[in-house]
């Protein structure tokens, strides 16, 4: 019985970690109609938008911002960090688990790790 319920602890444990684990999935289901497919800011929406969204593949542009500061902008929208208000903010549809991911991802898009 203690077996059993080590192994349900377990993967209660590990089961959330693998499921925010896909930031690239996310990447595709929030991000690519205005940053890209490949993160470069040439979404389907881009052309229609006042301010271009920002180039995620652009390791010189991403460098600038902190993990903390990516966390915040899609937490909380553009507006968070003085940038702008097209930016939406997630953080109603998105956890924090899911968030970390998508930055986790924005990494590897400019930085490739």
């Amino acid at each position: 019985m203690k077996r059993i319920a080590a192994i349900a602890l377990t993967a209660c444990l590990v089961a959330p970690a693998m499921a925010g684990d896909d930031g690239a999935e996310l990447y595709r289901s929030y991000c690519v109609q205005c940053h890209g497919s490949a993160g470069d800011g040439k979404g389907i929406n881009a052309p229609h938008m006042s301010v271009a969204p920002r180039d995620h593949s652009d390791p010189t542009e991403m460098s600038g911002r902190s993990d903390e500061e990516l966390f915040k902008v899609i937490k909380h929208g553009g507006k968070s960090i003085n940038q702008s208000v097209l930016m939406p903010a997630w953080g109603h549809t998105l956890d924090d688990e899911q968030i970390h991911a998508l930055v986790g991802h924005l990494r590897r898009l400019c930085c490739g790790g």
